[in-house]
């Protein structure tokens, strides 16, 4: 099938090889890829700080340059919540709201659409070391699709061992524009997934957010942790 992808900011900017192990797997897998140039940011900045209006400036080019794709995939569980979720009450009663439904109808988080959408749990990767989780709150609470499917491509994986750690589920204190308004509020909440983490003896952590990566690999170099984030989809394109 054509797969259409929306590489949010974050990842085009600090992250592409998120991005390029994304597209190498759905190549690998035979699918057509695109993944349109102009499309950005999905709005959720704005839209989390509560100024709607802006964020719809920033959402109507994402309607537009996503208007005939066949499949959309959204490298982020916070990202794809936002198309997918919220587009619809963004636009509701405006002349995007039809069109902000159908585009939440087939916007699929990257890990739900491989196990749930193409039924891929294998391929292929070679990862051998100890990893746990960190569940991202938009996936897990917003989306509710992202617990069990990076799971199950994991358990795949050769040579990687899953310790899920206690507090796998509890919320890094990212959020976004959370962090820039309380950070020691941020920090804390950071603070105790870190250290969840490292009591699991893993050498990584993996999540289907590269934006709570960012916020809890930034905590662990602070403290002069060997324990290290990494992206699902680059997990899946190793062959260490």
């Amino acid at each position: 099938m054509k797969i259409t992808l929306f590489i949010p900011c974050f990842i085009d900017m600090c992250y592409p090889k998120t991005g390029i192990s994304i597209v190498q797997i759905f190549e690998k897998l035979g699918h057509t890829v695109e993944c349109p140039e102009k499309i950005a940011c999905c709005g959720q900045p704005a839209f989390n700080s509560g100024y709607w209006d802006e964020a719809r400036l920033v959402a109507e080019p994402v309607l537009k340059g996503l208007r005939e794709a066949e499949a959309v995939v959204i490298a982020s569980g916070s990202c794809g919540a936002m198309v997918k979720k919220f587009y619809p009450p963004l636009f509701e009663k405006t002349a995007y709201e039809q069109e902000a439904k159908e585009l939440a109808a087939k916007t699929w988080e990257f890990s739900d659409f491989l196990v749930n959408k193409l039924s891929v749990t294998d391929l292929g990767a070679s990862f051998p070391a100890k990893v746990t989780i960190h569940d991202g709150c938009h996936g897990l609470r917003e989306l509710g699709t992202t617990k069990q499917p990076p799971r199950t491509l994991l358990s795949h994986v050769r040579g990687l061992e899953l310790v899920e750690m206690a507090e796998a589920e509890t919320c890094c204190g990212f959020g976004g524009t959370f962090s820039a308004k309380f950070p020691m509020i941020s920090t804390a909440m950071g603070e105790v997934k870190c250290a969840s983490a490292i009591e699991s003896g893993a050498d990584y952590i993996v999540s289907n957010d590269s934006s709570c990566l960012m916020h809890i690999q930034g905590l662990l170099d602070r403290q002069g942790k060997k324990i290290k984030t990494i992206h699902l989809a680059e997990v899946l394109t190793s062959q260490l």
